[in-house]
């Protein structure tokens, strides 16, 4: 009878060991997991645009849509004239379709302008040449001599785009995990610890902004990381 007892209390007594030695690994575990340092990794790059795309906007009048056609088939004459002299191709220029105005619609009489019809016609250039676009540019006031009426803010329409992040992707991400382990580095060391394996990790968007307002050909690509890192 005594054995009998005694074999039930043994396998119960093992038991509550077993159980609080896995009791005791997971309450270490999860303070060792709950001792983490979140830090931040700032991965930054200036590049060249390679891809400029500039609208060449132009107003037109006239007193017929005959005379209308005309006007537009000058000016972009002499937009294209403009534009090959510096080097681009029929390829980069494109044609936009013209937005006309019929302004005899909401006037009569004496109210009604000498030329009825008014025009917004414009071309878009297109092109890899960053640098001649921005020649361009600047001298593009010589269509204004030529009688082409370029609509207001003209020069603010020219975009400069780097097409390039996929290439450059890989390598700032490294940037940005090797700047957060310098981060975690030195907290661990000003805290007297160890830094341990990832905890967890997230990436942040890429942004692609101009430097400065003078030199929109000049891009600066910023990324951040953020990760934790498992004290030790």
């Amino acid at each position: 009878m005594n054995n009998d007892r005694w074999i039930p209390a043994a396998v119960i007594a093992i038991g509550l060991v077993l159980a609080s030695i896995v009791i005791g690994g997971a309450v270490r575990d999860f303070r060792i997991s709950d001792r983490y340092v979140e830090v931040k990794g700032l991965a930054e790059r200036e590049v060249a645009a390679d891809l400029a795309i500039w609208p060449i906007n132009y107003q037109l009048a006239a007193s017929s849509l005959d005379g209308l056609r005309l006007a537009m088939d000058q000016a972009d004459e002499s937009v294209i004239a403009f534009l090959k002299l510096r080097g681009f191709s029929d390829d980069e220029i494109t044609r936009n379709p013209p937005r006309i105005n019929d302004q005899w619609i909401h006037a009569s009489g004496s109210q009604r302008p000498a030329n009825r019809y008014t025009a917004e016609r414009g071309l878009t250039l297109k092109t890899d040449r960053v640098e001649a676009t921005r020649s361009a540019l600047q001298d593009a006031a010589e269509l204004v001599g030529q009688g082409v009426v370029l609509t207001p803010g003209w020069g603010q329409a020219a975009q400069f785009l780097f097409t390039g992040l996929e290439d450059i992707k890989p390598e700032m991400i490294a940037e940005a995990t090797a700047d957060a382990r310098r981060a975690a580095d030195q907290f661990a060391a000003d805290s007297d610890a160890g830094i341990g394996p990832i905890r967890s990790a997230r990436q942040g968007f890429f942004s692609i902004n101009e430097r400065d307002p003078s030199t929109p050909e000049v891009k600066v690509v910023r990324v951040v990381t953020t990760i934790e890192y498992i004290l030790d």
